[in-house]
């Protein structure tokens, strides 16, 4: 295992680059920029200390919101041990406990890529590609240790969560489902899912991206308590506190 010292100089050592402005995915008529870094290794604890950066990972790609004058993408994380689920969480267990959940190494697959292009199509615009190649890209690269969770439907696949190990944390990349089984609440479950094999590997934490206020998309995240936001001082608060 690396030393502090050595995650030190190999983040030190990561060329950060600027994106371009765009639209943002999130908030309507803003612009949106990010920093990111291109990595082809991430130990754990290198990882870990950039998600405690504010950054996010998509296929080789580590990024965090850079946009002018906006702070509205705040990261937020669980103390799994402190988690207890809510009355519409616990039904979300009771309605899905005919569901097998596989743990594993991803696999790219032509049916999960069905599955992912039906979710785009049910879930959002056009923003996101649909392409083969893109969605191997996104979901199936990864420079660090990642696991997939393969939920299963009487043999059938049903929906995927696709994880990171951290050195103190699970964090969740991406989910998609089949829209067919929508009314089963799919990501509720995947997420608790995601906290219980937290727990089972005595990890502290799960990390599940930025919480947007304004963006129903993103501030469904706040339902999973008690949880912590990382505030532009660098520091995690418990959500009171973070209000």
């Amino acid at each position: 295992m690396d030393s502090p010292e050595d995650n030190a100089d190999a983040l030190r050592s990561l060329i950060l680059h600027e994106s371009e402005l765009h639209p943002c995915p999130y908030l309507p008529d803003r612009p949106a920029r990010e920093h990111f870094l291109q990595v082809s290794h991430l130990d754990g604890a290198a990882h870990q200390a950039l998600m405690d950066m504010g950054f996010r990972r998509s296929g080789l790609t580590i990024h965090r919101p850079a946009c002018d004058g906006c702070r509205e993408c705040v990261p937020i994380r669980v103390p799994v041990h402190g988690f207890q689920p809510s009355r519409s969480q616990r039904r979300s267990i009771r309605r899905n406990a005919d569901v097998r959940v596989d743990i594993d190494r991803p696999t790219c697959t032509e049916q999960k890529w069905r599955i992912f292009r039906n979710y785009l199509k049910y879930q959002h615009d056009d923003a996101m590609s649909d392409d083969y190649i893109d969605f191997e890209a996104f979901l199936y690269a990864s420079p660090t240790e990642t696991l997939e969770m393969t939920f299963r439907l009487g043999g059938a696949i049903i929906a995927i969560g696709i994880v990171d190990v951290g050195s103190e944390c699970l964090s969740s990349v991406y989910f998609y489902f089949e829209p067919s089984h929508a009314r089963r609440s799919l990501g509720v479950f995947g997420a608790l899912c995601e906290i219980e094999e937290c727990v089972r590997r005595g990890l502290p934490y799960w990390y599940i991206g930025y919480y947007i206020r304004n963006c129903r998309q993103m501030n469904y995240k706040a339902d999973f308590r008690p949880n912590e936001r990382l505030m532009p001082d660098g520091v995690w608060r418990a959500d009171a506190e973070a209000e």
